[in-house]
Protein backbone atom coordinates (compact mmCIF):
# COMPACT_ATOMS: atom_id res chain seq x y z
CA UNK A 1 0.00 0.00 0.00
CA UNK A 2 1.50 3.27 -1.10
CA UNK A 3 1.69 5.79 1.70
CA UNK A 4 0.25 9.48 0.97
CA UNK A 5 2.72 11.83 -0.03
CA UNK A 6 3.37 14.44 2.47
CA UNK A 7 3.03 17.70 0.58
CA UNK A 8 4.31 20.39 3.03
CA UNK A 9 7.22 18.15 3.85
CA UNK A 10 8.22 17.57 0.59
CA UNK A 11 8.01 21.35 0.21
CA UNK A 12 9.52 22.49 3.02
CA UNK A 13 12.29 20.21 2.14
CA UNK A 14 12.77 20.95 -1.43
CA UNK A 15 13.21 24.47 -0.48
CA UNK A 16 15.77 24.12 2.15
CA UNK A 17 14.08 24.71 4.74
CA UNK A 18 13.70 23.50 8.64
CA UNK A 19 10.51 23.42 10.37
CA UNK A 20 11.76 26.19 12.39
CA UNK A 21 12.11 28.63 9.46
CA UNK A 22 9.48 27.82 8.30
CA UNK A 23 7.40 28.46 10.74
CA UNK A 24 9.81 32.09 11.65
CA UNK A 25 8.90 32.86 7.66
CA UNK A 26 5.04 32.05 8.16
CA UNK A 27 4.22 33.48 11.42
CA UNK A 28 3.57 30.19 13.18
CA UNK A 29 4.97 27.83 15.53
CA UNK A 30 7.11 25.37 14.75
CA UNK A 31 4.73 22.57 16.81
CA UNK A 32 2.12 24.53 13.94
CA UNK A 33 4.44 23.26 11.46
CA UNK A 34 5.01 20.32 12.60
CA UNK A 35 1.03 19.48 13.47
CA UNK A 36 0.35 20.07 9.69
CA UNK A 37 3.12 18.03 8.24
CA UNK A 38 1.87 14.96 10.67
CA UNK A 39 -1.98 16.16 9.60
CA UNK A 40 -2.48 16.12 13.12
CA UNK A 41 -4.70 19.39 13.04
CA UNK A 42 -6.98 21.06 10.63
CA UNK A 43 -5.76 24.69 9.28
CA UNK A 44 -7.28 27.70 8.62
CA UNK A 45 -7.41 28.74 4.85
CA UNK A 46 -5.57 32.22 5.63
CA UNK A 47 -2.36 29.43 6.98
CA UNK A 48 -2.79 27.40 3.97
CA UNK A 49 -2.28 30.14 1.51
CA UNK A 50 0.84 31.38 3.39
CA UNK A 51 2.64 28.46 3.28
CA UNK A 52 1.21 27.90 -0.16
CA UNK A 53 2.93 30.97 -1.42
CA UNK A 54 5.93 30.62 0.94
CA UNK A 55 7.10 27.12 -0.55
CA UNK A 56 5.60 27.95 -4.11
CA UNK A 57 3.56 24.93 -4.06
CA UNK A 58 2.30 23.89 -7.46
CA UNK A 59 -1.59 23.77 -8.68
CA UNK A 60 -1.80 20.36 -8.85
CA UNK A 61 -0.34 19.62 -5.68
CA UNK A 62 -2.53 22.09 -4.08
CA UNK A 63 -5.44 20.40 -4.97
CA UNK A 64 -4.06 17.19 -2.93
CA UNK A 65 -2.85 19.81 -0.22
CA UNK A 66 -7.15 20.60 0.53
CA UNK A 67 -8.16 17.45 -0.44
CA UNK A 68 -6.17 15.72 3.11
CA UNK A 69 -7.47 18.63 5.10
Amino acid sequence: MESKRNILKEYREKCGFTQEELAEKANLSTRQIQRLEYKESETKIETLRKLIKILNIEDKDVILLIKDE
